[in-house]
């Protein structure tokens, strides 16, 4: 059982006691039943990665910028929404394509555990032709830009965002994990 320290519509701050009986505070998503982490393959050449402003990051001046793939939480704003309809919709929202495949990876993947519940769902959006459908959204001035990079090029290609100082999402670096079965 956890006690609510704080709560907002997205997010809580709430305490429970370690097997020692300490406090441990930790954030939870109170209206989110999972978070998908989306990597969209083109044609299985390039992978679309998406430029964002965070704030956290930019508030604590870790970095102006962060690397990402489309993303996004399951349930938060459609109610009986299931993993597979939110890896489609949140695809559609921030890159604007429709997937012809989808391959679900790995479920209840932890990025921070000992500091936030919230886990995520890793899926790869096989997209055979690179056509925006509908207008991505910018979600609420988040997303800045999206960048196709060559599957071979990724490595190299996150290399110098980092050196540009901008910050690698680590859910995205999980993701790309699962990239060896395509290359």
């Amino acid at each position: 059982m956890a006690d609510i320290l704080y709560d907002t519509k997205y997010l809580q701050l709430k305490s429970t006691q370690s097997k020692t009986g300490s406090d441990w505070v930790y954030a939870h998503r109170p209206n989110a039943k999972d978070v998908v982490i989306i990597v969209p393959v083109i044609n299985n050449k390039q992978v679309l990665f998406i430029i964002e402003e965070r704030p956290p990051l930019v508030a604590e001046g870790i970095a102006n910028r962060s690397i990402a793939v489309p993303a996004g939480l399951v349930g938060d704003e459609r109610q009986g929404e299931s993993i597979e309809d939110a890896i489609r919709a949140e695809l559609l929202e921030e890159a604007g394509l429709i997937a012809d495949k989808i391959e679900i990876k790995t479920r209840r993947a932890a990025s921070s555990p000992g500091c936030v519940s919230e886990t995520v769902t890793i899926a790869i959006a096989y997209i055979n032709e690179y056509k925006i459908i509908s207008k991505p959204i910018s979600d609420g001035g988040v997303i800045i830009d999206r960048v196709l990079v060559d599957i071979n090029d990724i490595y190299h290609w996150l290399k110098e965002q980092e050196e540009k100082g901008y910050a690698l999402a680590a859910q995205t670096l999980a993701g790309l994990f699962y990239l060896k079965e395509v290359i």
